[in-house]
């Protein structure tokens, strides 16, 4: 179980690109003084922004920031994995052929509505250096023979960066508004960091 304090910097973590004001985290939290006093250590510690909006202040994930990344990547990952719904020794992590990678679920059971039909959608993010290709032919065999059926996808960093940065709607954003992060939170915020550099805006 995350401890109160990381639950309120999952929200931001969540949905890098949002700004957020003190009134829609309270939406979500009860306590006014206690939400004040984590929004205050977190700024000062450097993992979120404040910004005045006129009077009003504006809170963000600092992305330019290793140690907004590290913590941001972790609480990802921690909610990743404690899913009850999550068949975690079917999926392929163990298997994939590389490092420093992303993986992560969308689709249904990202959000939690699966059905006994569903395949898992899954999704590997990898280093510009390595051939997608290559990667889905060793892990396809598995994904297909896997119960319940595994539904692959692997793109390049700069291809997951260039489906982000389009102004068409693409499986990319997608994946960013509905994803449940195993592996390579870290990585996953460094891309997502990238793209709002290049007009992304979730």
């Amino acid at each position: 179980m995350l401890n109160k304090e990381s639950e309120i910097l999952y929200s931001f973590a969540r949905e890098p690109w949002t700004n957020f004001t003190f009134s829609s985290l309270m939406e979500r939290k009860k306590s006014k003084s206690y939400l004040a006093s984590v929004l205050k250590k977190f700024v000062d510690e450097k993992v979120l922004k404040k910004v005045l909006v006129g009077r009003l202040p504006v809170y963000s994930l600092n992305l330019s920031s290793a140690k907004s990344r590290v913590y941001a990547g972790f609480v990802l990952e921690h909610e990743g994995w404690n899913k009850k719904h999550i068949p975690y020794d079917s999926l392929l992590i163990d298997k994939i052929p590389t490092k420093d990678y992303v993986f992560l679920i969308t689709g249904s059971y990202a959000k939690g509505k699966q059905s006994k039909e569903s395949d898992i959608d899954a999704v590997i993010i990898i280093d510009d250096s390595v051939d997608p290709k290559k990667v889905y032919a060793e892990l396809s065999h598995y994904a297909e023979l896997n119960i319940p059926q595994i539904h692959l996808y692997v793109f390049r960093n700069r291809e997951f960066i260039a489906m982000l940065k389009s102004r068409e709607a693409n499986y990319g954003k997608e994946i960013v508004k509905n994803n449940l992060i195993l592996t390579g939170g870290q990585i996953y915020l460094e891309l997502v960091e990238e793209a709002i550099e290049n007009g992304f805006h979730g």
